[in-house]
């Protein structure tokens, strides 16, 4: 297929980008792509593992070498049998041995099945590695049954033409979510590394989210945590529960911002991320959010008018919002902080209520 040369794998390999030519002899692999004179379809690579490699994880290793692919990329690449050692399909938990012949090949992202939407997005924040939202209510995140259009990634798909690849698919690295109908601060990634980088951070923990809600009642203290473990409702597979059958752990702290008539807005800090863990803790001390049909039944709120007369007013959705969110730029690790305002018809309710107290 192309000449074949013995290199030495190590540990100090420089960086590798896909659509790198042919590595010089001072680099320890050899690489070949579609630029080249072979005119390989798609990119290829053959690597020979050193003593510094041998016993370690084959997923690992290649992708210490291939920096623009995640380690998750790479197992699902030789899972498919498009990295081979000595010629068979090994497992990514197969350890490699000293002299062991990886072979590769990369194929080039394939675009997804969505198609871009003229959405409107409000950025917080865009360069080449990351978009930061603020997602208006009553978006999807991802297309699924049901929801094959109108959603973020839809919107993201016409937004963002230079998106490089995630997953060997060209498509926004959504890493954390969202529920339809909870607006607020959103970080995307635009390519493998950042979402590589993105997704360690979430799963160590060192992104820090803050969130606004409003929920029903007065809170009898000015600060507490909710220390209550969250899986799958026993019975309804579309909701979460403290009663579940397979518990995670879930912490969340909240903080009075301001007490209205029989409501409380609140700083909600989430310790854990797990699936409408804010919603089910709230409903779970008996103080729901407001609006949310799922875990509560309040959605109606009683406001004074100009001449003191109680006004029912009906609120559309749950008044829950992302209003903050840190993480290091997957790219500089710069610390990055972003600040999402609140949707307008979250600051609506609340200017209802200031002026009704």
């Amino acid at each position: 297929m192309f000449p074949e040369k013995k290199i030495q794998l190590n540990q100090k390999t420089a960086g590798i980008c896909r659509r790198q030519p042919k590595l010089n002899q001072s680099n320890c692999i050899q690489y070949l792509s579609n630029n080249c004179s072979n005119s390989i379809s798609s990119n290829e690579f053959i690597v020979y593992a050193d003593e510094s490699t041998s016993g370690k994880r084959l997923d690992i290793v290649v992708s210490s070498f291939l920096p623009s692919s995640s380690r998750s990329m790479v197992s699902s690449l030789i899972i498919k049998g498009n990295i081979r050692v000595q010629e068979q399909i090994k497992k990514p938990s197969y350890r490699v041995k000293h002299g062991d012949k990886i072979t590769g090949t990369i194929p080039e992202p394939a675009p997804v099945l969505y198609l871009p939407e003229p959405i409107e997005l409000k950025i917080l924040f865009e360069d080449s590695d990351i978009i930061v939202i603020n997602k208006q209510p009553g978006i999807v995140a991802h297309p699924a049954p049901g929801h094959y259009s109108g959603t973020l990634v839809n919107a993201l798909l016409f937004h963002c033409p230079d998106l490089t690849g995630i997953g060997g698919e060209i498509r926004p690295g959504i890493v954390h979510r969202l529920d339809k109908d909870t607006s607020g601060v959103l970080v995307v990634a635009k390519n493998d590394n950042s979402h590589a980088s993105l997704s360690l951070q979430f799963k160590d923990r060192r992104v820090k989210k803050k969130y606004l809600a409003l929920v029903c009642g007065n809170m009898e203290k000015d600060t507490g945590s909710i220390m209550l473990s969250i899986g799958r409702h026993p019975s309804d597979r579309k909701k979460m529960s403290i009663s579940t059958r397979k518990p995670k752990i879930a912490q969340t702290l909240w903080k009075v911002i301001e007490r209205f008539e029989d409501v409380t807005l609140l700083e909600v800090d989430l310790k854990t991320g797990r699936t409408h863990q804010i919603r089910v803790h709230c409903a779970a001390i008996r103080h729901p959010v407001l609006g949310d049909q799922v875990y509560g039944n309040r959605s109606k709120i009683s406001v004074k008018s100009s001449n003191k007369e109680e006004l029912p007013i009906l609120v559309s959705r749950h008044m829950l919002h992302a209003w903050k969110i840190s993480f290091d730029h997957p790219a500089t690790n710069k610390k990055m902080e972003f600040e999402a305002p609140l949707h307008d018809d979250m600051q609506e309710v609340i200017s209802l209520l200031k002026r009704s107290a």
